[in-house]
């Protein structure tokens, strides 16, 4: 063992640069007075239960004439995908003269509990889609899904195909069975039936918190031991608390879609298998014959790219973009290259198969 050795001029100077940041933080703090999320100009368009449709304000004149519907995941909010001006992806899309759509699932209340796969995917989904069908007088659009979300797309895609021009995926698990994603291997031995019996809807907060635990060091401690040097600056602060309201802002789980996903999905790895039903039809991914651009992170730990990237195997299309991105399951959507690169490609894709 080597003898600890401390320089006191250097601790001490430590200290006193830690104090100075530290007071200049609780300034910085003080000064903000709400952290608003999902600037993005939109409208209200339809609204059935607590879903509701949003439709962003392009900014071009005459954006593509085929709109484009973005499905988020049940779990967490979508303004994800516009958490701050410079780091959205939503205006990304409308600056390249995109039409965007948006579907927001809400916060199911007790008697949602009893929602299904079938309600979210031919009921509320169907819907939304039939609604921008009339609004822009076409037969099909433009289907962008992002991780749950996109699952959800492909499914309702597989059993819709008539009505989808051109499908979109991000980060979106496909096959439930890799072995190199934690959640996917936690998901096999859980007694899915007991939590929702037990439950009812599944708690936010019990999903968030078993999120965090598949990186506990990086998620739950080495982010807040360098929040010193993010208080300091009142824009990296106001970053920080966006990134923080969006971890914790979790929407219970409906809890009959629940016990559906996990156990056709995580555990039975059906899609893949061509097992899926629901409304009473199988999801077969071979109907997916329409062009696909399937996006994945190449640093992604809830999505791993083993579990989205072989998409192309599994549907019809002959037609199959995969772009890998650098980052992870949320920063392909906040990191700087990210916001550079993925919005113009995807417009191109979109605008060349319209």
């Amino acid at each position: 063992m080597f003898p600890l050795q401390i320089n006191p001029e250097a601790a001490l100077k430590e200290a006193v640069e830690f104090n100075r940041k530290l007071l200049n933080g609780i300034h910085s703090v003080a000064a903000i007075e709400e952290v608003e999320i999902g600037l993005t100009p939109k409208e209200e368009v339809y609204r059935e239960d607590d879903v509701v449709l949003y439709h962003y304000v392009p900014v071009k004149k005459r954006p593509f004439k085929i709109p484009v519907l973005i499905v988020y995941a049940l779990v967490n909010r979508p303004y994800m995908v516009d958490v701050e001006e410079g780091r959205s992806m939503i205006q990304n899309l409308l600056d390249q003269g995109l039409d965007v759509y948006l579907v927001d699932w809400g916060y199911p209340d007790r008697w949602e509990k009893y929602l299904t796969l079938d309600d979210y995917i031919n009921g509320y989904m169907d819907n939304c889609v039939d609604v921008l069908r009339e609004r822009h007088g076409v037969d099909a659009i433009n289907l962008a899904g992002i991780c749950q979300g996109g699952t959800f797309s492909l499914c309702y895609t597989a059993l819709h195909p008539e009505k989808v021009k051109n499908l979109i995926t991000m980060v979106t698990p496909v096959d439930f069975h890799v072995k190199d994603g934690l959640l996917n291997i936690w998901s096999q031995p859980m007694d899915v039936d007991l939590m929702v019996d037990a439950f009812g809807n599944i708690p936010g907060d019990f999903m968030n918190f078993g999120f965090l635990m598949l990186k506990p060091w990086q998620l739950m401690a080495q982010k807040y031991m360098g929040i010193v040097d993010v208080l300091e600056s009142e824009g990296n602060l106001l970053s920080f608390l966006r990134m923080e309201k969006w971890v914790f802002d979790s929407p219970d789980q409906a809890g009959e879609a629940y016990r559906q996903f996990l156990k056709d999905f995580y555990q039975g790895n059906k899609l893949i298998k061509g097992e899926v039903e629901i409304g009473g039809k199988r999801v077969d991914l071979q109907n997916i014959k329409m062009p696909v651009f399937n996006v994945y992170g190449t640093t992604d730990h809830l999505v791993p790219p083993s579990s989205s990237v072989n998409l192309e195997k599994f549907v019809g299309s002959k037609d199959v973009t995969t772009v890998p991105v650098p980052g992870g399951h949320i920063g392909i959507y906040v990191s700087t290259r990210a916001q550079r690169e993925l919005a113009p490609k995807l417009a191109v894709w979109v605008k060349e198969r319209g």
